[in-house]
């Protein structure tokens, strides 16, 4: 199944990481970030929100990836699936998730934030994980240290990651995308700003 998240994290380069708060808001900020060149986009299920959010977006606008972030449990992974999410991100990983993951059809994208986590997803089978809390636990210096043992895993990092060190991680061989909220700050949507996201998200686009 990570084969099909591969596909989608090479091309997205940032992912949005967005907190809804209005089932309103959902299709005009996707709209927004489509057309800024952004079209995988996490919504966290960190609102009442959140899978409205995700159902609005999966039913009309056929152009955008839309997946899950902040997926703590099964049931998690069960709404979220139900919702239409095409992938699934959490900050960390147990067990019991990972296990809820193997009988999905749906991708996870694991949180991982040192080697022995790495490793131990590695072991199930996850080339492909979320490094988080990212410049909390080393950032880039981090990234460049795990890259040598474990070359064979690609991240994308979040937490922490702006404009002005974006860059910085993409530039990295074992970086496949990075996750931000830069250009779509809660006062942006609060204030229905959908053209200056559009506009963030070009310049996010851009970096790629």
């Amino acid at each position: 199944m990570q084969k099909n998240l591969a596909e989608v994290l090479e091309q997205a380069g940032v992912v949005p990481v967005l907190v809804i708060e209005k089932v309103e808001d959902a299709l005009p900020l996707a709209e927004a970030l489509v057309e800024g060149g952004l079209n995988v986009l996490e919504i966290t299920l960190r609102t009442e929100a959140a899978l409205g959010a995700v159902e609005q977006i999966a039913k009309h606008l056929p152009d955008a990836h839309v997946g899950t972030g902040t997926v703590l449990s099964g049931d998690d992974l069960r709404r979220s699936v139900d919702a239409g999410a095409s992938f699934l991100v959490s900050p960390g990983s147990t067990e019991l998730l990972l296990d809820a993951a193997e009988g999905s059809d749906v991708p996870l994208l694991p949180g991982a934030a040192n080697p022995s986590e790495v490793m131990r997803l590695l072991e199930r089978g996850y080339r492909y994980q979320k490094f988080f809390p990212a410049q909390a636990a080393g950032g880039v210096p981090m990234l460049k240290s795990i890259g040598g043992p474990l070359a064979q895993v690609k991240f994308c990092p979040t937490g922490g990651i702006g404009p002005g060190n974006a860059a910085d991680y993409l530039a990295l061989p074992n970086v496949v995308c990075v996750g931000g909220s830069w250009m779509a700050t809660a006062g942006l949507v609060r204030d229905k700003n959908w053209a200056e996201i559009t506009r963030l998200s070009k310049e996010a686009s851009a970096l790629k």
